[in-house]
């Protein structure tokens, strides 16, 4: 029973949640044609059958939800309007009729939730209808009850005067509510199979219940039968009694007949002892013909008796036709169900093989995370370091500017101002060669004086060159610069003559990467690494033996 309860509690949920969205995504009133509304009504009226107390008629025992539906209308007036409607309906002949008609009207009204709740609040009153263990005396009823509620937000419309209401067959079509597994992810399926096997085992229990209906119907069967056959033969008797008692009664009348005759003719002591047979036979006649009238009124009542187990037989056959349909539809949902769960179980396979497979992937991806994360931390410890090395450099380039900022700005204001002065020297000793080429042209009495004068002019060019050598010397040994483009570009307006041994300049020119000066390669042969860049650079010899004695002199 308790089974039977948490299945027919299931189905209810289901079927009132598949109504309530299909309704809504239909969006119009619904009708007695509606397919999810029928399924509602039958599962409604398994539920109220559930338990039910048989009662005992003539024609065996009968089980109907009609007797505590009329309750209703006690506990809620409201109810007797419904109530009476259904009484005054013509077509309606059997309670179960009745009872089907009651629920599509309360629908109709949207109170079946009412109506249901105060019903099942009254357990007094319907211990007399439902057995304890029943789903209406349980706290399922009280469930179903709760979830009728949600049925007030469809707009239904029934026509019960052309219905025929009371041949209808309930039985649940369970196709309506089995969904496929594909639709839906792993937590899912296994809530719907966990559905499918409860929705089996109400089936296979529904399916019990009514072999052991039918197993009681042919055992009344077998019944009737054998007192159909023992009232014939007492019909038969009861009609060999009554032609022997008309023979007895024609054989009386003769008799009687022949004593009237012969008292008439004979004296008048033979007519007294005549007259004492005559009414002994009469007494006789009026006993045969009151055994007669007995016999005759139990022949009647045999006959309808048998009339009515000749209907009651008609009605079983017919119960019995219906409880097979049942039977073979309900053994066809059974087997769809069965296919359904070896479907369900192969593609429970397939996802115990996906889920191996993932776990395997997820097994060899943490081993690469465990890796990444090693590598991960081999590389923060060198970012470590490099940031430390970083924080050093820094420190010492912020130091080295604090000690020779104030000296680099200097001397780089001194080679600028040096450089001035060259130029305007350059432009100058330009401008005297010009001039002294004219006054050379505009005397030509002077022309052995002409190499004299080149000769003061070279010397004088001489010095201001070595001049000028000695002073960037001394400024670039201090400050040591990388050569770019724009220092290229003034060197090579410079003249194309060796700053440390004045030779010419078509030999090959070699710039010093420290002070930047001109020099031939006997001059340029050494290299040393400066603290502009890492490789050795090519430098002058005077610029090379200053380097060696500052990083002999200095160890950072």
């Amino acid at each position: 029973m308790a089974n039977e309860r948490m299945n027919l509690m299931n189905m209810a949920k289901l079927s009132i949640k598949g109504l309530i969205e299909s309704a809504l995504n239909l969006g119009r009133t619904l009708d007695s044609d509606y397919a999810p509304l029928q399924q509602f009504f039958v599962v409604m009226e398994h539920c109220l059958k559930h338990g039910l107390k048989a009662k005992k008629t003539f024609l065996g025992q009968n089980k109907s939800f009609w007797g505590p539906l009329e309750l209703v209308e006690k506990l809620v007036p409201e109810a007797a309007e419904i109530t009476a409607s259904v009484k005054d309906l013509p077509g309606l002949k059997t309670p179960v009729g009745r009872g089907r008609a009651w629920l599509r009207l309360a629908l109709m009204q949207k109170k079946l939730s009412e109506y249901m709740k105060a019903l099942i609040n009254k357990k007094e009153l319907l211990s007399e209808f439902y057995e304890p263990n029943a789903l209406m005396m349980e706290e399922e009823g009280a469930i179903i009850a709760g979830l009728l509620v949600g049925l007030n937000v469809i707009d239904a419309n029934f026509c019960m005067k052309g219905e025929d209401l009371d041949s209808q067959v309930g039985v649940i079509d369970f196709s309506m509510y089995l969904k496929d597994g594909n639709s839906s992810k792993g937590s899912e399926g296994d809530g719907q199979i966990t559905a499918i096997l409860d929705q089996k085992n109400y089936v296979e229990e529904l399916n019990r219940h009514l072999n052991a209906t039918v197993n009681n119907l042919q055992a009344k069967v077998d019944a009737l039968e054998k007192s159909n056959t023992k009232l014939t033969e007492e019909l038969a008797v009861a009609n060999n009694r009554i032609i022997t008692l008309q023979e007895e009664m024609e054989r009386v009348k003769e008799e009687s007949s022949y004593i009237l005759e012969s008292n008439r003719k004979g004296p008048k002591q033979d007519r007294t002892a005549e007259g004492q047979a005559l009414s002994e036979a009469r007494k006789h006649l009026k006993e045969e013909t009151q055994l007669r009238l007995d016999v005759e009124k139990e022949l009647e009542m045999q006959i309808s008796m048998r009339q009515e187990m000749e209907l009651a037989m008609k009605m079983l056959e017919k119960d019995v036709c219906e409880k097979q349909d049942a039977l073979v539809s309900l053994r066809q949902q059974l087997d769809d169900l069965r296919a359904l769960k070896h479907e369900l179980a192969f593609k429970l396979q397939s996802s115990d093989l996906g889920v191996k497979q993932k776990s395997e992937l997820n097994s060899r991806l943490e081993e690469k995370t465990n890796q990444m994360a090693a590598t991960i931390k081999q590389l923060e410890q060198r970012l470590r370091q490099a940031e430390r090395s970083r924080q050093s450099a820094e420190l010492d380039n912020r130091l080295f500017k604090q000690d020779f900022g104030d000296k680099i700005n200097s001397l780089q204001l001194e080679v600028e101002e040096l450089t001035r002065q060259r130029n305007q020297l350059e432009l100058e000793l330009k401008q005297e060669k010009e001039r002294r080429l004219q006054n050379d042209r505009s005397i030509p009495g002077k022309g052995s004086q002409k190499p004299e004068s080149k000769m003061d002019g070279k010397h004088k060019m001489q010095e201001e060159n070595v001049k000028l050598k000695k002073s960037l010397e001394e400024s670039h040994r201090l400050q040591p610069h990388p050569v770019d483009e724009q220092d290229q570009l003034l060197l090579s307006e410079k003249p194309q003559v060796c700053q440390l041994c004045q030779e010419d300049g078509s030999l090959t020119k070699n710039v010093c990467k420290n002070c930047r000066g001109t020099f031939c390669d006997a001059c340029s042969t050494n290299k040393l690494p400066l603290p502009s860049s890492i490789k050795p650079e090519r430098v002058c010899s005077p610029c090379h033996k200053h380097l060696i004695k500052q990083y002999s002199t200095s160890p950072s």
